[in-house]
């Protein structure tokens, strides 16, 4: 579990609210982050080609208002997506009702997220009629944060938060951030959601490049189950609050450290949205190293991170290092077996394509710890990637044969 936000983590000038507007059964389902100044805006999300309609209204909206946004409204419990012609004017409708309640605000300056069921029709009204609570109830208090980290849950065991701090010319800058995320994960470009406040002072161009940056490395660098969703969206609102200067550029040591920060802040959340994967057990950190670029060591990595057999032998904590080649060498990436090590949990477990002598015990036990990782070697260039999953157990089964049911 997160430990509680402390005011002083809360960046200046933003608000949160949560309710429960009936979607789900009896859970908080709605929530919105809201910045109480003009701020600047930055969004990556899902390259599924089955899109739902949050995402593109809230593609528009940035568009639209060139990156100048006030906040963001999101429901769980249902995607709002393939849901015919009435998913797209609910959407617009959302923000629409709370531009209205917040007051001096364009409906475009709010981005509009969805999760859960999809295809399943989304009973908008629910909504429209919560919205007014929301904005009357909103507060800087960190409970009024958390309360919309839990809001935004589906299958979550927990809810997920991390704060950051950097330092801009002797001022402090804070980012505060949440995201859900359980199943359906393996993001491109997004994750299942994320969002985070920041009241740094940064253009939406120079707020753009660094989140893609921070998303490279982290949120599109887990997988639970090999599945992106229809809805994933990562989005950062800054507004400037702080009383810092203003980002100038690229090469500054300002844009250094407020990206190292974001970077970090992605980061913890990444990691807990595999470490929340459903079902799991423990995480897994497969790096493959030596092969002949980045791209290729990602995809050999990648490949063996979604392998329901590799994924099935660390459910066992199993050092089953064959299953681990295999699905490396499935993935369309050429390479020399027989110049391959595989360390597991620190211990050699194949050297040269073969097994290399070594205590099962041993290695079972390092398997069954929260973190394992894993090292692949082609000893064949330079490239090198890292990618993070989770086991795959009988409860992911479970979940997943009667999530709508």
């Amino acid at each position: 579990m997160n430990p509680p936000l402390s005011p002083s983590q809360i960046p200046k000038g933003f608000t949160f609210a949560a309710v429960h507007s009936g979607i789900k059964r009896s859970r908080l389902d709605l929530g919105i982050l809201i910045s109480e100044a003009p701020a600047s805006a930055a969004a990556v999300f899902t390259t599924n080609r089955v899109v739902a309609a949050p995402v593109i209204a809230s593609r528009e909206h940035l568009k639209e208002s060139a990156g100048k946004m006030r906040g963001l409204i999101v429901n769980s419990g249902n995607a709002n997506c393939c849901t015919r012609a009435d998913g797209y004017p609910a959407s617009i409708a959302t923000t629409r009702r709370l531009a209205s309640e917040i007051g001096g605000a364009d409906s475009s300056q709010f981005l509009v997220c969805s999760t859960g069921v999809i295809g399943a029709p989304l009973r908008v009204e629910k909504i429209l009629d919560a919205i007014p609570q929301l904005a009357r109830t909103r507060s800087s208090e960190p409970g009024a944060f958390e309360e919309f980290a839990r809001s935004i849950m589906t299958t979550d065991t927990r809810p997920k938060w991390t704060a950051e701090r950097c330092r801009i010319a002797g001022r402090q800058v804070r980012i505060v951030g949440c995201a859900k995320g359980s199943g359906m994960i393996e993001p491109n470009l997004a994750t299942m959601l994320a969002f985070f406040a920041t009241d740094a002072a940064i253009s939406p161009g120079l707020l753009s490049g660094a989140l893609r940056a921070a998303a490279a490395p982290t949120f599109n660098s887990i997988t639970v189950d090999g599945d992106t969703s229809t809805n994933d969206t990562v989005a950062v609102i800054a507004n400037g609050q702080s009383g810092a200067r203003r980002v100038a550029n690229t090469k500054s040591a300002d844009y250094r450290s407020f990206s190292a920060a974001l970077t970090r802040a992605c980061q913890s959340l990444a990691l807990a949205i595999v470490e929340d994967g459903e079902g799991a057990q423990r995480v897994i950190e497969i790096e493959v190293r030596g092969a002949s670029s980045d791209r290729s060591a990602d995809r050999i990595a990648r490949t063996i991170a979604n392998s329901p057999l590799v994924k099935t032998a660390f459910a066992g904590a199993d050092p089953n290092w064959g299953r681990i080649l295999a699905a490396g060498g499935r993935a369309g990436v050429p390479f020399d077996p027989q110049r391959t090590a595989i360390t597991i949990g620190g211990i050699v477990v194949c050297r040269r394509g073969r097994e290399y002598p070594f205590n099962e015990r041993a290695a079972h036990k390092k398997m069954l710890a929260k973190y394992v990782p894993i090292v692949v070697d082609l000893r064949s260039g330079h490239g090198v990637a890292r990618i993070w999953t989770c086991d795959l157990t009988g409860e992911y089964v479970h979940i997943n044969a009667s999530y709508r049911t």
